[in-house]
C-alpha cells in the first residue's frame, strides 16, 4: 500500500533510530526496536543522566546478546549535541524517538524536524494544545512524519473490540465509562525533579491516563461536551491525582471516566466499558489486557477469540510497543498509513486541555476548542 504522505519514504535498508530519554519508559522502546530489528537499528541512545545511559546501554546489550547485532549504538549526553552531529552528517538518522519530559517535546520536535528527521514522541505529544499544534506544522514545514505513541491501539483486546464497533455490532452505544486507578507514592514523583510539575509532566489525567484518554474518542468518536473536576490528595506535588470527568458524545453517548493514583496498595483497574442496545463489552486487568464481559444480540466468529487475545502484563504500559513500532517503520517505508500519527495525538491532548479549562473554571466545555 502506498503512503498517502510526501515525505520520502525510505526503502531497501533498516530505518535508523536514536532513543532520547532512557528513564523508566525506555525498556519498552529498546525492546520494540530490538523486536523490528529486520526493519530498524537503534544507532544511538541520549540522555543528560549518566546512570540513565549505562542502563539503557545494558539493556539493549542484554536483548541482543543472541543476536547478531554488529553495530552498538552511539552515546550521546546533549540533545543539541545530538542535533549537530545528525546536521553535520556525522550520524545518518532516519527516526528520533522522544521519551523525555513531556514538557521538552515540542521544543525537541522542531529541533529534529530542522534537521530533516521524522520524529516520534512518547504520551501525551505535549503539555499543551496550543505547542501540539506547532508541532504538526513545523513538522509539515520540514516534510518529516510525526508520530505519537499510543501503544494501547494495538492491544489485541482492545482490537477485537475495535472490530465490534467498526461493524456497528453494538447498535447504538447508550454510556461508556473508563476507570484507571493505579497507585504512585510519594517516592515515584521524587524520582525526578520534573515529575508532577505542570511545565513538564502533567497530571493523572495528563501523564498516567493519557492513553485511556486517547481510547474515549478513537473508539467511540468526537466528543461534544466535557464536565470535569479534579483534585491533588496525599502527594506532594503541583498538579492533580486524582480526576472525575463527565461526557457527551457527538452521536449522542454518554461517558464517564475516574482516574485516582491513590489506589491502595497497589495498581488496580485500566478498564473501559462500552454499553450499547446490541452489545455490552467491559476490557479490565491492570491496563485493558482482559475482557470481563462480551455479550451480544447477536454471534460470530470474533467471540470465540477471547481467551485468545486475553494477556498478561506485569506492567501497565501493556505489550503494545513492538505493534506500534512495526507500523511506525512500515509507514515510513511506505507501506501502510500510520495508526497513531500527529494528527491522532492532538485528539487526546484536545480532551486533556478541555478537561482542565472544565476543572478550573468550573463548567462545561464544548468541544472543539477555538
Amino acid at each position: 500500500m502506498k503512503s498517502k504522505f510526501e515525505s520520502p519514504t525510505i526503502f531497501s535498508r533498516k530505518i535508523n533510530i536514536i532513543l532520547v530519554g532512557c528513564g523508566r519508559i525506555s525498556k519498552n522502546h529498546l525492546k520494540a526496536i530490538v523486536s523490528n530489528q529486520n526493519e530498524a537499528e537503534l544507532v544511538g541512545i541520549c540522555d543528560n543522566n549518566p546512570d540513565n545511559l549505562d542502563n539503557a546501554f545494558s539493556i539493549f546489550k542484554e536483548l541482543t546478546n543472541n543476536l547478531k547485532i554488529v553495530n552498538l549504538p552511539k552515546v550521546f549526553n546533549n540533545f543539541d549535541n545530538l542535533i549537530s552531529n545528525i546536521k553535520n552528517n556525522l550520524i545518518k538518522v532516519d527516526l528520533i524517538v522522544l521519551a523525555t519530559p513531556s514538557g521538552l517535546h515540542p521544543k525537541q520536535v522542531k529541533m529534529a524536524a530542522s534537521a530533516g528527521v521524522n520524529v516520534c514522541t512518547e504520551k501525551p505529544m505535549a503539555t499543551k494544545y496550543s505547542e501540539g499544534k506547532e508541532m504538526i506544522e513545523a513538522c509539515k514545514i520540514a516534510n518529516v512524519r510525526l508520530f505519537v505513541v499510543k501503544q494501547n491501539r494495538f492491544n489485541s483486546t482492545l482490537q477485537l473490540v475495535k472490530r465490534q464497533l467498526d461493524n456497528g455490532r453494538f447498535g447504538i452505544i447508550s454510556l461508556v465509562s473508563v476507570n484507571v486507578f493505579w497507585q504512585r507514592p510519594q517516592s515515584y514523583y521524587d524520582l525526578d525533579a520534573w515529575r508532577g510539575t505542570w511545565e513538564l509532566d502533567g497530571g493523572a489525567l495528563m501523564n498516567q491516563a493519557s492513553h485511556y484518554v486517547d481510547l474515549l474518542t478513537w473508539m467511540i468518536g468526537p466528543l461534544k461536551t466535557i464536565s470535569a473536576s479534579t483534585s491533588t490528595i496525599g502527594r506532594n506535588i503541583e498538579v492533580e491525582n486524582n480526576a472525575v470527568i463527565q461526557m457527551a458524545y457527538a452521536n449522542g453517548a454518554l461517558g464517564t471516566m475516574a482516574v485516582s493514583m491513590n489506589t491502595f496498595p497497589k495498581n488496580l483497574e485500566g478498564s473501559i466499558t462500552i454499553l450499547g442496545e446490541k452489545g455490552s463489552v467491559r476490557v479490565g486487568g491492570t491496563s485493558v489486557n482482559k475482557i470481563d464481559i462480551w455479550d451480544f444480540l447477536d454471534s460470530n466468529e470474533d467471540d470465540a477469540k477471547i481467551e485468545e487475545v486475553n494477556y498478561q502484563t506485569k506492567s501497565v504500559y501493556g505489550n503494545g510497543h513492538v505493534a506500534f513500532y512495526k507500523n511506525m517503520i512500515s509507514s515510513l517505508k511506505g507501506f501502510e498509513e500510520p495508526m497513531c500519527d500527529g494528527e491522532e495525538g492532538l485528539k487526546s491532548l484536545e480532551i486533556l486541555e478541555a478537561a482542565y479549562k472544565s476543572s478550573r473554571l468550573k463548567k462545561v466545555i464544548n468541544l472543539p476548542l477555538n
